[in-house]
């Protein structure tokens, strides 16, 4: 009755949390989808894609990913070998155990006529499988807490983990030995299952399972003559043989037999199998009810990340199924920290000390938002500068054991936090606006423009107060370009306006009137400078339209840094209007650059 109770409760709260799970996929979404689907859209479309891919070529994509990646996991093995052969221990060690053993009235005992859990092979199998997820939670133990792998975050959660794991293994092994050496349990099997009722046969049986399977009997202790254990032997191969193989075939069973041998007579009275076995039991209830709740869930979500993505694209796959598959892909991390490892803007954390340039755990924090929970402050600020000082570089996408497209997600959560913040945050288009331009086919004109022009609006602003609030920017020269820059002085002045950096411009290239909607071009911008009418370079709309291609720079005949001097400009154009202290004036730097 109790395990029924426990049996039910625990699947029960197991199936709840990952239909909540699977419909929080389907209803939620990253901030900065372009397009809105309902959750009975949003299935109706997954289920037709998955559809698509089964009845086409892809299935064969998919097979292929399920070997390699999924049971094979030749992702951590291209990473890491030692990690490899951990995830290889426990996720086939728990997998077999729970087939062999947790399951066994639906495999074992179906598949095996003859199956007995204390029959070879399956009684040594047990303890094989039980030592592969030892030997790999204790090489868990190692990278987190003796090698400390950088970058790999030890959370509660993890910690919970490797409890519930532990307490499974370890009471499963105890309670393994507390029943080779019970005298209960030897009483009852004889009476349910012995064919002789002759007492002196039954103290030979007795004595052989004294000597020969372990078990501690309160009446008799060896060494025994030979005669009475052959005997015994025989009674055992008649009644026992085909249920019972030898105790030393359970090896871990039975050394934790060996190690509990002196408390025996006390463990027996104690009715320690039964203590044991419900510690074991509920350990397990308890941990699959706990796995949709905690990290443990990814041995499920990930393999879906991995498959899903292995036969969708942006170019063939419904937005609606991009919805799902990145919201799913928030719950495929499993906190690994190989992103983090390989992250190109690593060095900017251990400056900045921001958790939140790391990948994985922006990841989390991400998370967090799109579940609808309230970030403070702090959190928003580090978040944003976690997503913006993103290089792009790809890294943590290619590394990904979970097949998560973590530069989707990084620019969909970019272009979700300049919708809800207005854009107020310039200095954060800098890195991103390449990114930004090579995407603008997703976005809509207004949503693309509209941080754009806020970042104009808030820098024009910041140049008119500065002298008279609703004059128009004075084109006068207010600034020696050449000393307020901080670059090579005289770099502009090599430019003679032969408008090649315009004519390889892709921005300028967009628009049919450019110079009408961008105010001065590339090649206009390096000649305001030269005439020192800085001012006017920084009040350009080209400056947050330049996607940072490098194509303008890559072509000058003249080697002129344009594009650097764009990026720079921005960041003035931010700070707004400064005197230049103890700087040459234009025609002197003018003259220095000549000569």
């Amino acid at each position: 009755m109790l395990f029924h109770l426990l049996l039910y409760t625990s699947l029960l709260v197991f199936v709840a949390g990952f239909v909540h799970k699977v419909f929080r996929w389907f209803s939620r979404q990253i901030p900065g989808s372009t397009l809105s689907y309902g959750t009975a859209q949003r299935m109706y479309q997954a289920v037709r894609g998955f559809l698509g891919v089964v009845f086409s070529g892809r299935i064969l994509t998919l097979l292929r990913a399920l070997v390699l990646d999924v049971l094979l996991q030749l992702r951590i093995l291209k990473e890491d070998r030692l990690r490899w052969v951990m995830h290889m221990l426990i996720y086939t060690g728990f997998t077999l155990l729970l087939l062999m053993h947790a399951l066994e009235a639906w495999t074992s005992q179906v598949l095996f006529s003859d199956y007995a859990s204390t029959a070879n092979p399956f009684f040594f199998l047990r303890n094989l499988f039980g030592l592969m997820v030892v030997v790999g939670v204790g090489i868990s133990i190692y990278r987190r807490f003796i090698a400390k792998v950088p970058r790999l975050r030890t959370s509660a959660m993890d910690r919970y983990s490797l409890i519930i794991v532990a307490v499974i293994l370890l009471s499963g092994f105890f309670l393994e030995g507390a029943k080779i050496l019970s005298y209960n349990d030897y009483q009852r099997m004889v009476v349910e299952y012995g064919d002789t009722e002759d007492p002196e046969e039954l103290k030979a049986l007795e004595v052989y399972w004294v000597a020969a399977m372990g078990m501690a009997s309160p009446h008799l202790k060896g060494p025994f003559e030979n005669d009475i254990l052959t005997q015994g032997r025989e009674l055992h191969e008649m009644s026992c043989l085909a249920c019972h193989a030898p105790s030393r075939c359970a090896f871990i069973g039975y050394g934790a037999s060996v190690a509990m041998r002196p408390m025996a007579r006390f463990l027996d009275d104690i009715r320690t199998t039964e203590i044991l076995w419900l510690l074991h039991i509920v350990a397990c209830f308890f941990g699959l009810a706990y796995l949709p709740f905690s990290n443990m869930s990814h041995i499920i979500v990930s393999p879906l990340s991995i498959l899903s993505n292995a036969v969708m694209s942006k170019e063939r796959s419904h937005p609606a199924n991009i919805q799902t598959r990145q919201v799913m892909e928030l719950d495929a991390c499993a906190r690994c920290g190989t992103c983090s490892l390989r992250c190109s803007s690593a060095p900017a954390f251990d400056v900045l000390e921001n958790r939140s340039i790391l990948p994985s755990r922006k990841l989390q924090v991400l998370r967090r938002m799109v579940a609808g929970k309230t970030l403070s402050l702090e959190e928003r600020r580090t978040l944003r500068e976690g997503l913006y000082i993103c290089t792009n570089c790809d890294r943590c996408t290619d590394v990904c054991p979970a097949g998560i497209n973590l530069r989707e997600l990084w620019v969909r959560a970019r272009e979700g936090l300049l919708e809800l913040e207005g854009g107020g945050e310039p200095l954060m288009l800098s890195p991103y606006s390449f990114v930004r331009g090579l995407n603008r086919s997703d976005l809509s004109d207004e949503g693309y423009n509209r941080p754009l022009e806020a970042a104009r609006q808030c820098v024009t602003g910041a140049w008119n107060r500065a002298s008279d609030p609703g004059a128009p920017i004075s084109l006068n020269g207010n600034g020696d370009a050449a000393s307020v820059l901080p670059h090579d002085p005289g770099t502009f002045y090599a430019c003679f306006t032969c408008q090649n950096c315009t004519t390889v411009c892709p921005v300028v290239a967009s628009y049919d009137s450019p110079q009408e909607t961008l105010g001065l071009l590339p090649h206009q911008i390096m000649c305001s400078l030269g005439l020192g009418l800085l001012d006017m370079a920084c009040g350009s709309q080209m400056l947050w339209d330049c996607v940072t291609c490098y194509q303008c720079q890559e072509h000058c005949p003249q080697m002129v840094e344009v594009t650097d001097i764009l990026f720079r400009l921005k960041n003035m154009a931010i700070r707004g209007p400064q005197a230049p202290t103890d700087s040459p004036s234009v025609s002197e730097a003018g003259q220095m650059a000549h000569a």
